[in-house]
């Protein structure tokens, strides 16, 4: 964490930080789906407790053979917006379609 990050990240308000978050975390990209963490709404809420920021997430299946990459590319990508700790928590939620961003679903090629 840098000294500017620090400076940033205390100046901004909450819904501008989540924004900025959410617009980082379009990096973070399904391998099989090739679609991102935001557009698919994996990425369901995100949290500002003190300096610590949870982000709260699924995956499209509880048995996602890529999770962990997913959850630490996230853990990343959040870090490299905010300055303080970062946690990732997955809950529990089942994942639908009807959860993605706008968009027909033969759009992204999922039908």
């Amino acid at each position: 964490m840098t000294d500017d990050q620090v400076e940033v990240t205390a100046g901004r308000d909450e819904a501008a930080l989540e924004s900025e978050i959410r617009e980082a975390l379009r990096q973070v990209v399904d391998p099989e789906i090739r679609i991102d963490v935001v557009t698919l709404g994996l990425i369901r809420e995100i949290v500002f407790e003190g300096e610590e920021t949870e982000v709260r997430m699924i995956l499209t299946t509880p048995f996602c053979p890529y999770a962990g990459a997913l959850v630490q590319q996230v853990k990343d990508m959040t870090t490299s917006v905010v300055a303080g700790p970062v946690r990732v928590k997955l809950t529990d939620e089942m994942w639908s379609p009807d959860m993605m961003e706008g968009g027909d679903l033969s759009e992204w090629g999922l039908i």
